[in-house]
């Protein structure tokens, strides 16, 4: 049993690994593999929690160590990436903006595991961590489909305007699905699997070009739920309840 309680924890420390090697590779000005790094980590990141699960090795120690080597792949990492490539030339402000970003995936990760025992599976409060490190790794592999003009211009500007909202979206309470309770999937094994290998299929032949869209899909969906979704849902909730105690 004590070599199933390492599994998981080697997968979270390989995590961490590829995160330090992101860094490395952003010194070098190496920023594209340092963003397929960060998408390494995050597939890592993914693996040690279903391991876990699958094995019964969850364990505090395992929450801890998870928390921290996600701070170093998806918060420190992704800001010193993004100083280094274009927010340095904003100064103080892009030297901040960096700083808040990853201040806030501190916040992010202290605060879930805080909410961990009480926290529903279904939604997350705040955007995940892994998805803002991933969403700015995306917008640099994304940028070789950019035409020169916007390259010069709009990007070092997106760049600094992400990193703002990012930090606020971590550190907020709007809500963003989890992706872990597969109920749904299961009722609908056979289209959920068909819709799994057609989407893989579409990311694998051109994955600089859609993970920034997709990433950006998923930040708004939250946004989109929270103020617009679940308002309407709320006053049909409580009429439920009204006719249940009458």
């Amino acid at each position: 049993m004590r070599g199933v309680y390492i599994l998981p924890n080697l997968m979270t420390t390989a995590s961490m690994f590829a995160g330090f090697l992101g860094m490395t590779l952003a010194i070098k000005g190496q920023f594209e593999t340092c963003a397929w790094a960060i998408f390494i980590s995050a597939l890592l990141d993914g693996l040690d929690g279903k391991i876990a699960r699958l094995t019964n090795t969850s364990s505090e120690f395992g929450v801890q160590l998870d928390s921290l080597a996600d701070l170093v792949a998806f918060g420190v990492t992704p800001a010193l990436m993004m100083y280094l490539w274009k927010l340095s030339a904003y100064g103080r402000l892009g030297l901040m903006a960096c700083f808040l970003f990853m201040a806030c995936a501190a916040l992010r990760l202290a605060r879930f595991n805080v909410q961990t025992p009480s926290a529903g599976k279904l939604l997350f409060t705040g955007l995940p961590t892994p998805a803002a490190g991933c969403l700015v790794a995306s917008l640099v592999l994304f940028q070789e489909h950019l035409p020169p003009v916007a390259l010069e211009k709009l990007l070092p500007a997106l760049c600094l305007v992400l990193a703002y909202v990012l930090s606020f979206l971590m550190v907020s309470k709007i809500r963003y699905y989890a992706f872990k309770e597969y109920g749904w999937f299961k009722a609908h094994a056979l289209g959920s699997l068909v819709t799994a290998v057609l989407l893989f299929a579409l990311i694998a032949s051109e994955p600089t070009l859609l993970f920034f869209p997709l990433g950006m899909c998923y930040m708004l969906s939250g946004i989109v739920y929270t103020f617009v979704i679940l308002p309407r849902r709320r006053p049909l909730l409580l009429g439920d309840q009204h006719q249940g105690l009458s």
